[in-house]
């Protein structure tokens, strides 16, 4: 056989081997992405048009997210947080739109406890997909419907809405369904 026919299947091999290689690889990625961004992989996907580029941004939130030193809450802390919700869950029935206001503010201040900056509100959706992806979509819908309040647009049943989304995302952040909330740390590069 000649020299140049062996050296052309070798490389095809090769070729095909590498090929293999890189589309398992991209299925375990696009796998271990979905598994942990759940809606939020899907979401993101639609809005880059594209798998390549949402998997991407994706993966840019996780780094990013790991140099933001987030944390787990002191007992003192989450006590009071849980404390502060208490009463803004309570004050719904006399203000609702004032006790969204406040839990509003009050997820923000939690996220700050955790180490999340709180800058507009896409970064803040973005850096908590990482972490909360499961309850990010509350956060969106709590916002959509907080920022109709200042002028009165949301009726009493859509801020009563907006104080469970902000409940599931605040319970998750805070772990006040189990006593201890622990990081989730487990991206694996």
């Amino acid at each position: 056989m000649d020299m140049r026919v062996v050296t052309g299947i070798i490389l095809l091999g090769l070729i095909v081997l590498v090929g293999i290689s890189l589309w398992g690889y991209q299925r375990r990625r696009t796998a271990r992405l979905r598994s942990r961004f759940g809606s939020e992989y899907e979401r993101t996907v639609q809005d880059r048009a594209g798998r390549a580029r949402a998997e991407a941004e994706l993966e840019a939130r996780v780094q990013r997210v790991k140099t933001l030193h987030i944390h787990d809450l002191e007992s003192k802390e989450r006590a009071r947080l849980a404390q502060a919700w208490q009463s803004v869950q309570t004050q719904f029935a006399d203000d609702p739109q004032g006790s969204v206001a406040a839990a509003d503010r009050l997820v923000g201040e939690a996220m700050q406890a955790r180490g999340y900056p709180v800058g507009s509100s896409e970064q803040c959706v973005a850096d908590l997909s990482v972490y909360h992806a499961h309850v990010v979509d509350d956060y969106r819908r709590a916002r959509e419907i907080s920022s109709g309040t200042p002028s009165g647009q949301a009726s009493t049943e859509h801020l009563r809405e907006a104080m469970l989304c902000y409940r599931a995302l605040f319970a998750d952040l805070v772990g006040t369904d189990t006593g201890k909330r622990e990081v989730r740390n487990d991206w694996a590069a």
